[in-house]
């Protein structure tokens, strides 16, 4: 009974429903998130390569022959009960050149120091013409210390990509101006309350309300741009 509960709380983490609105202090952003890779998803297909998997939360939607999950040792969390294939230096991927048939990765690239060199090597792994999906977080507060190193703009991920042979396909930003507030001022709660039973007491009657009130807001106020949580790329290996 434990293990089902914790299944259903780690998947309501990441694509949260409707119980993820009571329990997920991040819904706004990681349903915004689930819903962008979900778009994206049916256009990888053959062998893929997901960078900084942790435990493969979006493995479920691609529909692929085969799903490596690829990580780091040395991070700013315990790698206990995560679903990962294969371990990697932070500087080259185990695999041969042209080995995959495309590269997903979601919320690492904030991880890599030297970025320049890991979009080299996932080039270099990647055939062709493969697709590369990524989402990579603009707006949200310091994790994983001390190996959250950045936060990426548009324009800068853009130009790091196709610095390193990518063409950008689709470039869209996971939340408007007002969610990505919403969220934060939800965060900030998230992180005063501390203790996760006090969250999930709390969750309910703290935070949800934040939640509701902030979506409905945002379809009523104008969209501002340039305040958003997360970039999500679409791109393709150019050679």
């Amino acid at each position: 009974m434990k293990d089902k509960l914790l299944s259903i709380y780690h998947k309501e983490m990441f694509n949260p429903k409707l119980i993820g609105l009571f329990i997920n202090p991040f819904f706004i952003t990681r349903k915004a998130l689930f819903n962008g890779i979900q778009k994206n998803a049916h256009l990888l297909k053959g062998k893929l390569l997901d960078f900084g998997c942790g435990r493969k939360p979006y493995k479920d939607l691609f529909e692929v022959d085969e799903y490596i999950g690829l990580d780091i040792k040395e991070s700013g969390h315990d790698h206990k009960n995560e679903n990962i294939d294969v371990y990697y230096n932070g500087e080259k991927i185990p695999f041969e050149k042209n080995y995959f048939d495309c590269v997903f990765s979601s919320e690492a690239f904030q991880c890599v120091f030297e970025l320049d060199n890991i979009l080299n090597e996932i080039n270099r792994v990647c055939k062709p013409n493969g697709y590369l999906l990524i989402t990579v977080p603009f707006i949200w507060d310091e994790n994983e210390m001390p190996y959250d190193c950045a936060r990426y703009t548009s324009s800068g991920i853009k130009y790091l990509l196709e610095k390193n042979n990518f063409e950008i396909i689709k470039l869209t930003k996971s939340t408007n101006f007002v969610e990505t507030l919403f969220q934060m001022w939800n965060t900030y709660i998230y992180h005063i309350l501390n203790y996760r039973i006090v969250q999930l007491f709390l969750n309910p009657i703290i935070i949800t309300p934040i939640t509701i009130i902030g979506t409905i807001v945002s379809k009523i106020l104008p969209n501002i741009g340039g305040f958003y949580h997360n970039n999500i790329v679409l791109a393709k290996k150019i050679k």
